[in-house]
């Protein structure tokens, strides 16, 4: 079978980016769809989970999510379950994290950028969901700030970027392009004849050092959502018809 996610060799924890593979869903949203809400026969998305649960080696009761709104918002979660059914998503936000040991949180993306945090220190865990406009807020910054609040240190994080829109394929207005360059520094955005191409990924890793993550402590993959059809969906590439990756960290220290 497929490998139904990819990993970081950086993290000490399991977790997972998970690619389009070894599900059961069709079509566009073949096979590893994990959105309710973008077509999909909802018994498949179940059974998708229910692989993905399998393959991670944690129970779908102890997973939390939450109703991404592309804010800044972080929410602490816990009270996973040892049961094989999704729990209600945990409230509006694009960040979460836990210090309760088994459970484990996800963030939905189809090109946004993903960001898995851990605290091996502090026994602490986070997934953000950063697209252009949590980006813009810094929502990874404010899932740091959380964590510190609970007692973690900043420079003993360690963070993963995982699959998103590249440069090569991220091509934004003007306006777009002159924020973020002013705002992370020139080097985010390429100008080409009339065409600005943003690199969010690079802007969510300046995001992470202003908030004390060191440098060495971050592995940014660089996939790219929209150039790789055969593994990711994307939201750019297939004009938002298309399917929802989770990307996991679980708190198994």
């Amino acid at each position: 079978m497929a490998s139904l996610f990819i990993t970081s060799a950086l993290l000490p924890v399991p977790h997972g980016f998970a690619t389009r593979a070894g599900g059961v869903s069709e079509g566009r949203l073949a096979s590893l769809n994990l959105g309710f809400t973008v077509g999909d026969v909802r018994e498949r998305v179940e059974e998708n989970y229910r692989r993905l649960s399998a393959a991670v080696g944690a129970p779908l009761g102890a997973l939390h999510t939450v109703k991404q709104v592309h804010g800044d918002k972080v929410l602490q979660v816990s009270g996973g379950q040892s049961t094989d059914s999704l729990r209600p998503q945990a409230g509006d936000a694009d960040a979460l994290f836990t210090e309760q040991a088994g459970d484990w949180v996800g963030v939905s993306t189809a090109d946004c950028v993903p960001v898995l945090i851990v605290d091996p220190e502090g026994k602490r865990v986070a997934a953000v969901h950063s697209g252009w406009r949590g980006t813009d807020a810094t929502i990874a910054a404010r899932a740091v700030e959380a964590l510190v609040a609970r007692g973690s240190r900043p420079e003993s994080l360690l963070a993963a970027v995982g699959p998103a829109i590249q440069q090569c394929c991220y091509v934004v207005s003007s306006e777009l392009a002159k924020n973020f360059a002013a705002k992370f520094g020139s080097d985010v955005v390429v100008a080409r004849g009339d065409e600005f191409r943003l690199d969010l990924s690079r802007a969510v890793v300046r995001t992470l050092r202003s908030a004390g993550v060191k440098v060495a402590q971050m592995d940014v993959l660089q996939d790219c959502t929209s150039c790789d059809s055969g593994r990711f969906f994307s939201h750019r590439r297939d004009s938002g018809k298309t399917g929802r990756h989770i990307n996991f960290v679980v708190h198994r220290f």
